[in-house]
Order: structure tokens, then sequence, then C-alpha cells
């Protein structure tokens, strides 16, 4: 086996030694048939959200922002604004008002100048929502009471529902504090909290005004969610008797719910439905968007809330937006759901077949448990039909017609998600569970849309905590899940003379230009371009559709009537499709989610071509409601050549209740003309120039099709995988403990493999040799944290070598003395120390050390090592967080971690030599020292920087860091240097 240099190294001058460039484009001219790093475009660099705290922004701090965040490697922005900071009012700017408009031509135009571009949320915060939605275009609810009658009575009381009134919003101890201090004249620092909130008068539902619109001060009330003490309006009243009896007595109820009628033979139950507002405010809204959430489920609903666009845009050009955004649907996160729409019976008439007035029993769950399956699983799907043509189809019409995309975040949802995220043309997942990934990474690679998108670095631990390196275990978490457009979550605007630490958001990483790592993000944002600019070409190489069960979903019973899917969450782990879709991960195979939708639209030729790639096999996992078209789909599928798994038994019936006996026997039809025989272990069918396979082990199943596994995943090394220019280009990473030093095993068949180091920009053809299996062997190492593409071509592959070196000598240790000069940061900087040895500066004795967030500059001389080393291997041993290297006055490169080695062509190398290493920590430590001293830098309404974990909780209920200790800060080393020589 060879040993030779890491891939996680930094090649420094390799560029020099391969004739190659290391920049974002190398000549084609230089690589003889090597492919190139693709083009940069500002779609492969990443993107960031873009907050506007109260929209307090001026055309002058847009294009300062702008300019910095361009420089740091960002390729486009969202903008979305969001609460205000507590101080700033008179600088607030309202939500689509002339001058927001304004500001918003002067952000397109900055744009276009920087070659960057925007995406614009229809909205603040989140969901849609705003002072413009009217209580008619309002989610709302579904309220039920039940009555019990016999014969000959009439009901006594009145059918009337009166609502539970629910006052929700966010509390702000930093506010209170804020308004006695000005009130009073004692400083912030120096008021008691207890005692403030004791005096604070508290707000009650007594103090609300209807509507919302007309309350002053909306951004202090930061109002959640409203429902007020009233009655609401009758929607149906229904009777049922124990003899199947049927009567509608809606028209027998009076204006004051006296209801004119006396029961006939038989016992009686009588189900009342009342409809109300469901009360949801727009979460974190900006000035001048405050108010009620949209109905998801009402055409006139999105496009009257559309309207207002329309009118703010008016004398305004917009075409430069990329996209218009949304976030995910979070209107249920609040007591009870948003589950009725006016227009809702009728839509369930026409598209169920039936009268669901005649079921509500069954609806409410107290018929026999099929019928209550059944008609649970209509009413889901309804909804879910009618968020995908009301909210998602009549946003994204609206869209084109401002010559504009929408990137959505279709998760949360109380429908098919894969349908929502496919009418979608920038679908975007959240959240790092990978099957969560998958379904928006799916419907891409089903559809054929070319970009994923993910709202990143969400939360990614406690407040100043997070690093780059796991900043970047973040972003390669979706890389490899098939995510190729990053959008961070967030940048926040923030003015150049705002004190530190500035305007922050509170679930984002808190990068901007005051965080002593911010000058090192590049490297981070250039390895996300120059990853994305491979990830964005070709198509998906997944070799399995795994179908997607909705209708099991649809009728399972859950403490509410709408289901939500973010893919992930009890209901989803508890089933047989999570199940096998996360063995088929841990064992090597890839696969995408596919709808009924999707999946009726399939055909095959050689392979299932979907309108967006072409796949090997289909899985359906253990089912037990499918529709006749889809498995009426799967039968053509296989008379015509394809493989059908099926996981132990076919799918026992059809969905729903409309048309059941019908439906039903046309399934039974088709099961029954299978004739399935024992074949190794398990059940198949021929069907045409296909098959049908049971199997309880899907491994043994997929065994018979030819597709295999990537081993690799027994290593540890989690990847991507695409169709690119005739081969197949891996996306690969290693996040376990352990450095991968040996030949990986790639599914792909090829003549060459060219290695591309995405943090560096080097490539190299790799050493290879077949596998056992007749695939490729590619020669890899690679540490942890460390990510490598890889392009298999069927063809030889002219072009430079990968290089590949070992030791030749023991490790030097470069012990020093050092030098530590600190270069920027606060609160003050640290006088400058000289050390015998490496060392982290906050061993230091003096508190100026253990407080000090910024950049330290370490610095030591060297003798040339002796020997004959073609290059040397620089190890920097732990660092606290981000390195900068020079050597001799030249830059080597940034790390980041969590490995920071690099290595050195033995022509840079002097007889003596002054080694140069910035080091930047986190800002953790002079937060510390700021909550100690109580400066009040928690300045925002509504959310102001709670706690990721409740102990980090102060007096204040928010996020405090008085308690903490200062973590470590700079370089510790051992800082050694090791020759090497080529293998």
């Amino acid at each position: 086996m060879n040993h030779y240099l890491p891939s996680f190294v930094y090649l420094v001058g390799l560029c020099s030694l391969l004739l190659t460039s290391c920049g974002d484009n190398i000549p084609t001219s230089s690589l003889s048939q090597q492919p190139a790093w693709p083009e940069i475009t500002s779609d492969t660099k990443v993107w960031t959200r873009w907050w506007w705290h109260g929209s307090a922004v001026t055309k002058e701090g847009i294009t300062s922002e702008m300019e910095t965040l361009q420089e740091a490697g960002f390729g486009g922005l969202e903008l979305t604004p969001i609460f205000g900071v507590i101080g700033e009012e008179e600088d607030f700017v309202a939500y689509l008002s002339p001058r927001w408009m304004e500001l918003l031509d002067h952000t397109l135009a900055e744009a276009q100048r920087l070659g960057m571009q925007i995406d614009m949320a229809t909205g603040t915060g989140w969901p849609f929502g705003g002072p413009w939605v009217t209580p008619e275009d309002a989610c709302k609810y579904l309220a039920h009471k039940t009555y019990t009658l016999s014969a000959g009575e009439q009901l006594k009381e009145k059918v009337v529902y009166t609502q539970e009134p629910i006052f929700r919003r966010i509390n702000n101890g930093a506010l209170l504090l804020h308004q006695a201090s000005e009130a009073s004249g004692i400083p912030y620092a120096e008021l008691d909290p207890k005692k403030v909130f004791q005096e604070a008068r508290k707000i009650t539902l007594e103090d609300i005004k209807q509507p919302i619109s007309a309350n002053e001060d909306l951004q202090m009330l930061a109002l959640d969610q409203i429902r007020f003490a009233e009655d609401l309006p009758l929607l149906t009243l229904m009777a049922y008797s124990d003899q199947g009896q049927v009567i509608d007595l809606t028209e027998n109820v009076s204006a004051n719910g006296t209801l004119n009628w006396t029961a006939p033979l038989g016992q009686w139950t009588l189900y009342a439905l009342f409809t109300g507002q469901h009360g949801k405010m727009v979460e974190r809204a900006a000035p001048g968007g405050e108010g009620n959430v949209i109905d998801h489920f009402s055409k006139d609903a999105i496009n009257h809330y559309l309207q207002r666009f329309n009118t703010a845009f008016e004398g305004h050009d917009v075409s430069l937006l990329r996209a218009f955004f949304n976030d995910s649907y979070e209107v249920d996160d609040a007591r009870g759901q948003a589950n009725f729409t006016p227009s809702f019976f009728a839509a369930f008439a026409e598209k169920r077949g039936y009268n669901l007035r005649e079921h509500l029993p069954a609806l409410f769950g107290q018929s026999s448990p099929e019928e209550n399956a059944r008609i649970l699983s209509d009413f889901r799907e309804t909804f879910s039909d009618l968020i995908l043509e009301t909210f998602t189809q009549e946003w994204n019409a609206w869209a084109d017609d401002q010559k504009a995309m929408v990137r959505n975040q279709a998760h949360g949802s109380p429908a098919n998600i894969l349908d929502l995220y496919a009418a979608s043309d920038i679908p975007e997942a959240e959240g790092t569970e990978r099957l969560r990934i998958k379904f928006a990474s799916s419907a891409a690679h089903v559809t054929g849309q070319p970009l994923v998108a993910a709202e990143a670095a969400t939360w990614l631990d406690e407040h100043f905590v997070a690093n780059w390196a796991n900043l970047k275990e973040n972003l390669d978490r979706y890389l490899v899940n098939g995510v190729n457009h990053l959008v961070y979550h967030g940048n926040t605007y923030s003015p150049k003379d705002d004190a530190f630490p500035g305007r922050l958001f509170y679930a984002a990483f808190h990068a901007n230009s005051r965080n002593p790592m911010w000058k090192d993000l590049r490297a981070v944002n250039e390895y996300v371009t120059r990853t994305q600019s491979f990830l964005q070409q070709g198509t998906s190489a997944n070799d399995i559709l795994l179908y997607f069960p909705i209708y099991d979903r649809f009728a399972t019973t859950t403490e509410e009537l709408l289901q939500h899917f973010d893919g992930h969450g009890p209901h989803l782990d508890e089933t047989a499709v999570a199940e096998i879709g996360e063995q088929l991960l841990d064992a090597g195979y890839t696969f995408d989610f596919i709808s009924d939708k999707q999946l009726q639209k399939s055909t095959f030729n050689g392979a299932i071509h979907t309108e967006g790639g072409s796949y090997k096999t289909i899985i359906v996992p253990a089912t037990q409601y499918i529709p006749v078209a889809t498995f009426a789909t799967l039968m053509e599928l296989a008379k015509s050549g394809a493989t059908i798994i099926f996981q132990e038994e076919l799918p026992v019936s059809v969905p729903g209740w409309g048309d059941l006996q019908q439906r039903q026997e046309a399934l039974n039809t088709m099961k029954n003309d299978l004739t399935f025989n024992a074949v190794n272990g398990q059940s198949a069918a021929k069907v045409g120039t296909g098959q049908f396979i049971l199997a309880s082990q899907w491994e043994q199943a997929l065994a018979s099709t030819g597709i295999q596994a990537e081993a690799m995943v027994k290593q540890g090394l989690a990847f991507s995988r695409r169709n690119y220019q005739d081969g197949q280009l891996y996306f690969i990473t290693n996040w376990t403990d352990a450095t991968v030093d040996n030949w990986v095993s790639l599914a792909a068949v090829g003549a060459t493999a060219v290695l591309f180091d995405p943090m560096t920009g080097a490539q190299g053809t790799a050493q290879t040799k077949p596998s056992e299996a007749g695939t490729t062997d590619v020669m890899l190492q690679l540490a942890p944290g460390s990510s490598l593409l890889v392009w298999v071509s069927p063809n030889d592959v002219e072009g430079n070598d990968w290089p590949y070196y070992q030791k030749t000598a023991t490790e030097m240790v470069l012990a020093g003395p050092w030098s530590v000069e600190f270069l920027q940061g606060g609160p003050t900087l640290p006088a400058k120390l000289n050390l015998p040895q490496v060392a982290p500066w906050n061993e230091q004795p003096e508190e100026a050390y253990h407080f000090f967030s910024g950049t330290g500059r370490y610095q030591t001389t060297f003798e040339r090592p002796s020997g004959t080393g073609e290059a040397y291997l620089l190890d920097l041993g732990k660092v606290y967080e981000t390195a900068s290297i020079q050597l001799n006055g030249r830059q080597l490169a940034t790390l980041v971690g969590p490995t920071y080695q690099l290595l050195i062509p033995a022509v840079q190398l002097q007889q003596e030599n002054t080694l140069t290493i910035d080091v930047s920590n986190r800002l953790i430590n002079r937060i510390i020292k700021m909550d100690r001293d109580k400066l009040p830098w928690k300045k925002f309404y509504n959310t102001n920087i709670p706690p990721r974990l409740r102990e980090n909780a102060g007096p204040l209920g928010i996020f405090d860091a008085a308690k903490w200790e200062p973590v470590a800060s700079g370089l510790a080393g051992p800082v050694t240097l090791t020759s090497l020589e080529k293998k």
C-alpha cells in the first residue's frame, strides 16, 4: 500500500508543481482531457439569508454590507425583514412602503453591480401574512360539538360554540428593562430585573383591539396567536340515527342557536360544526408586516395577499429578483390547527366524489375503524390537494408574472411535501436529519430541477459556541444528501457604527464582520463554491426509487385531524418507509423518494424514467393503501421490463371512501392476474418482460437487480453521486473520528479517476485498480472533516497525476520561542507575548487575555530541516479556532479545522524561515465579559437571543453567559514539520 499525503492537507504551491491553477477556473488547455472546474456563477456560490432588523437600513449601509458579503464569497442574498432593534424605532421602515421599495431598488441595483443576485421573502418573518390579511382571508379552524336525542325529544340547549380565548405573545425581559431605564434614568446595568418585572404592567387579552392593525406598538406586543372569547358561526348541523339515517338540520337552527326539530324514531347523535379564526399571527414580523397569517387553502386568500405586492411594485422594476421565498409551514406550531377553509366542503365533494357532511362521525373517529380511517384519509388528501393547487401553484404563477422563480420550504405542510417541493423551482430543505433533507432533493432529482437548496447553519449550537469546522460539517451533511445550493441562516444587516457585537439573529450562527473568524469564512465559502460548481452539473445517479406511501400516513389516526410532514419525527420514524430508507443509506445504496403523482408519470425503456432522472428499480415498503392508478403504473413498468420490489406483500387496499367497491375490484383484478413462485427464498411474479418481487429482506431482492451498494460507507464515509460527462462524479466526505487511509471501492466502473480538492482547487489523476466486483477502487486518504470530489471516467484521461507522498523522517517540532501580537478584537488588545513554547493566549494570568475575542499573530523562526525531501508537512496540532498561515511573508492557506495540516513544497523553504500564523478565536469570551458587566447587547424586540439550552438562561429569561468560563483561544500545538517524498 502506498503512503501518501492526506487529501485534507492544503497543497500549497502544488498548483505550480502540477502546472495547473488553483483559482476558481482551471484552463482546459493545461489539463489535456481532464475536465476543468466548472464555471463559477452566483448560483454556485454560497448564499445567505439577509435579515433586516426593523428594515432600519440605509442605502449607504446596504452598499457597505453587500460589498463586505461579496468579498466574503457570497453569491446572493435572500432579503427577509424581521423584528426591530430596541432604541432604533425612529429608523424603522414599514414593509412595502414607498421608502422600503426605494431600499429594495437600491439593493437590486447594487446586486447587479456586484455580480450578485437577490431573493426576496414574500412577507416578513413567517408564515405569509400581514396587516392587509382580512378575517375572510386569515387561517381558520374547525370546531365541533355533539348532542344526543331520543325519539320525540327536542334539543334543550342552544347550538352554540363559545371559543376559548387564546393570548400568546413573546414576553421580552430585556425590553422591559430598557423601558424602565428610560423612564427612571437609572442605568440599565443597575436595575433589578425581578423588581422591574414585578412592577411592569402585565399586558392581557383585554388590552388588544380588533383588528390587530388598530393596536399601537405591535413590535412591542410581539403577538403570536390571538383568539377572543366569542361565539363562532355555525357551519352545519347534521343528525345521524342508529338506523343509518342522515338529516341536515342546519336550516332548522335559528339565529340565536335554537334548534327547531323533534327527533324521529331511533337514537340520534347530532354533530354541529363551527368555524373560527385560528388566530395565528406572523412570527417575528417586521414593522408593517404584523398581522394575521393567511389561509393557505384558499385561492382567494393567496391572491388577495399577493395583490399587496402588486400595488407596492407598481413603478418599480423587480425583474432583477431571482426568486421569491417561502419559509416552512409553521401555522400549526400555535395552539390547535388551521384545519378549515370556507370552500372545503365543496372542494371535498368535487375531489372525493361524496358529501363529507354525511360522514362526520367517521371524521371524528366515532364510526367503524375502517370508515374512520378512510374518511380521515380523504379529509387529509383534500387539504394536501388544496395547499398544492391554491397556495403553491398560485404563488408560483404570480412569481412567473414577476419574471421570478420560487424557492420553497414545503416541509411542515399537511400535505404530500414531495409534490409541493416538485411544484417549486428551487425546493429547499431544513434540519440535519438525512431523510428530511432527501424529501427536497428527491423531488428535484425526480422532476429535474437543477437546484436543491438548504437552510443551513441554523442553531448550530448554543450561541457563540460553533466554529467554522462545525459549520463545514453542517454543510457537508446537506451536500451528501443531494443539496447543491446552500443558503446560510444567516447574516444580519448591521451598520458599521453599531456597537459590538452588532445586530444578531437569534437562530443564526452569528457570522458578521465583528466576528473574529469572519475573514476566514471566505475559505469555507470558496470550498462550498467549488463543490457546488460540480454538484450543479449533470444529473443524480441514484439507483432506487423508494415509494412514499402517503395514504398510509393519511389514514393513521393522530391527536389532530391534520398530519404534518417534515420528513422526520415520531410518526415517520415508526413507519416501514423510514426504516427502509435509513437501512438503504446505512448499507450504501442510493435512492430518491417518489410520490404517487410523480410515479404515475414514469415510464420504462431500459431503465425507469421519471421527468428528471432514470432509476434501476422501485421499492414499495410495507403499504396498506395504494391508488389504482399507482398500482396500474407499477404493472405497466414491469410489463416493459422493470423490477418492482414489494416489502413482504402487495398493498392490501385502495385508499379513501368514494367508489370504494369499484376501485377495490379494479385493484384486486390486477393483483389476481399475478402468479408468484418461490425463487431463491423470495416470491416473484413474471409481469411482461419484468417482474414483481415480494421479499421480507430487501437486501436479497436488490441483489437480483444487479444494483451495487457503495462499500465506502463501511469505512465511515458519506457521499453523493451524480452522472457527469459520461462518467460518475462522487462527493465524498469523512466526519468520523478516524482517518481513512486505504483503497476505497466505488460502485462506478471506469478506466480513470480524477480527484478534485474543493478546499484548494487542486486536481489530478488518482491511483486506481479494478475491484473484486469489477468496479473501481481509488486510493484516498481522508482525515476527519476532509472532502474530495472524484470523477470516474469510462475512458483513459490524460493529465497531471494526483501527488502521493510518504514521510521520510521523523517530525521536527517547531518549539519556539514564539511571539504573539494581537491584531484586532476586544474588548481591549492585550499586550504582546513572548512565549518559550507555543500555547493558547488565554493561559496567561492577566484578565485581558481571558476575555479577548479577536486575532492573535503567532510567529517563530526555524532553520530548514536537513534532508532532501520534496515537500514538508506542516502540522499545527490543536488550534482554537482558525489559522491563516504565512511563510516568509507569503500567504499560504487558511485552515478552519478540525485538522490543521498543509503541504509546503521544499522550494518554498529558505535556510532561515519565518512562520506566521494568525489565529482567530470565537466571540464567546468577549460576550462572557459583556454579560458579567451587564452590558445591554441583547437589544431586540420579539425573540431576543433566547438560549438554545434552558440552563443557559439568565435573569432576563434569555441567553446569558455571565457564569461561563472563557474558552481556550489561540494556538496550542504542537507545531511540527515533517519531510515528505513522492511515491
